[in-house]
């Protein structure tokens, strides 16, 4: 985690948000300004600056960010 990263401090709860999924490696949480019915964003909690810097080591990490979201996303989509 970094101190500056609001992402960072959103998935610690430093930073309040409407939580839809939370795991070791990932949290999901309603956008505060969503842009359609169902806007949510689902984050890695290593801090990773852009997916450009995820490396051969995050593998599994990139690899459980879909289906969290294809999951939670057509769970909010069909209420």
């Amino acid at each position: 985690m970094t101190d500056d990263c609001l992402f960072c401090r959103t998935a610690a709860g430093d930073i309040p948000s409407q939580k839809v999924y939370s795991d070791d490696h990932v949290y999901a949480f309603h956008d505060i300004n969503p842009a359609a019915p169902a806007h949510i964003l689902v984050i890695p909690r290593k801090h990773l600056s852009s997916i450009c810097d995820a490396g051969e080591d995050d593998e599994a990490l990139m690899g459980k960010l879909l289906p969290v979201s294809y999951t939670h996303l057509r769970a909010h989509e069909t209420g």
